[in-house]
């Protein structure tokens, strides 16, 4: 059966090379007589994957040699407690909110302290970046978080807010690998792997060495405690082993075509080719500031329901699969990852020229 073009906001799209070597391997990795989902987690075979995965990581993203990276479980939804749980020591966090991701974690952690909200855009239903270049940052806040790129809405912070010297924590899910970062203006990023790096399950953090202490929130189970997974190299438990090798597989991908700048170019060009017909189209419309539209998730709609939802049944005759908007905004919604391939981009481009033509008044 051909492989439909898969707009999923996760789990998403992954690269046709990677699903073909974890195919070719699914019986036999390597010379081990056994799949990576067989092996055990405490074998050489295995901490060789994990030890390439965390290396080709650092060598994507330019991580410096202060900083840790973990693969855990549990997704973002258990980082929105893990974080204020080992970070909010003085019981104050101020909390950027830009989507329904970051309301989460903001009501997450109100169970472990008082975070306030420093800015948001709740008010326009979410469809832009406040202004975060002057804030009240709270002079005892331990830290100030942000969903960086909003899955649901379509934006992305154009630039990071000024946290005046305050630790920046980012919720990097749906944006980390699009393009090359300056790692260092954080203290710590986590990313759950399904939509841009691999299968659901196994989530990523990136987490500055000096905020890795023992001084957790009081009655923090031993799991939710980033010093344990850092001290252990992510072999505490039992981890997420084949997701971790998938992602392995996705960082040797990035860094075959060129890393992250060459990553970013062809996001560009994939965005500018649905956004430069979304600004010129007599139907569809853009649903957010154009300065702050994401390059992963681009979101539209017609201005009406019926006629949504009459284009969201063509799109699935034509082959085009999960272009219905989040349940919470309706609408569209198309998550072009670093794996949707630029063909992808310019088939639903003219699949929606041609059903403009046939349906705008």
């Amino acid at each position: 059966m051909k492989r439909v073009y898969n707009f999923s906001a996760g789990p998403a799209v992954l690269p046709e090379p990677v699903l073909q070597q974890a195919a070719d391997e699914m019986l036999c990795y390597k010379d081990t007589g056994m799949s990576v989902m067989e092996m055990s987690h405490r074998s050489k075979a295995f901490e060789t994957i994990l030890d390439e995965a965390i290396a080709d990581l650092k060598q994507l993203m330019n991580i410096p040699d202060n900083y840790k990276v973990l693969f855990l479980q549990g997704g973002g939804h258990t980082q929105f407690a893990m974080v204020p749980m080992n970070l909010m020591r003085s019981g104050s966090a101020d909390y950027i909110i830009t989507g329904e991701w970051a309301k989460k974690a903001y009501a997450e952690a109100k169970k472990y302290g008082t975070p306030r909200k420093l800015a948001t855009s709740e008010e326009a239903s979410f469809s832009y970046i406040p202004d975060c270049t002057n804030l009240d940052v709270n002079p005892t806040a331990d830290y100030v978080y942000i969903c960086e790129n909003n899955t649901i809405y379509g934006t992305k912070f154009p630039v990071l807010p000024n946290t005046f010297g305050k630790v920046l924590v980012s919720d990097m899910s749906s944006c980390i690998l699009s393009e090359p970062i300056d790692v260092s203006k954080y203290g710590l990023i986590y990313a759950g792997a399904q939509k841009n790096i691999g299968p659901a399950g196994t989530v990523i953090v990136i987490i500055r060495e000096d905020l890795i202490k023992e001084d957790v929130f009081p009655g923090t189970p031993t799991m939710l405690q980033y010093k344990i997974h850092a001290d252990k190299n992510s072999l505490y438990n039992t981890p997420p082993t084949y997701g971790i090798y998938i992602c392995g597989l996705v960082f040797k991908w990035l860094l075959n075509l060129g890393g992250l700048e060459e990553m970013k170019r062809r996001n560009v060009e994939k965005a500018s080719i649905l956004y430069d017909f979304l600004d010129s189209s007599k139907l569809f419309k853009g649903s957010v500031a154009k300065k702050d539209r994401s390059l992963m998730n681009v979101t539209f709609n017609t201005g009406n329901k019926e006629m949504d939802e009459l284009f969201i049944n063509a799109s699935l005759e034509a082959g085009f699969e999960n272009l219905k908007g989040h349940r919470s905004v309706g609408g569209m919604r198309a998550s072009i990852y670093n794996a949707m391939p630029l063909d992808g981009v310019k088939a639903l481009t003219a699949f929606m020229v041609q059903f403009e033509k046939e349906h705008a008044l």
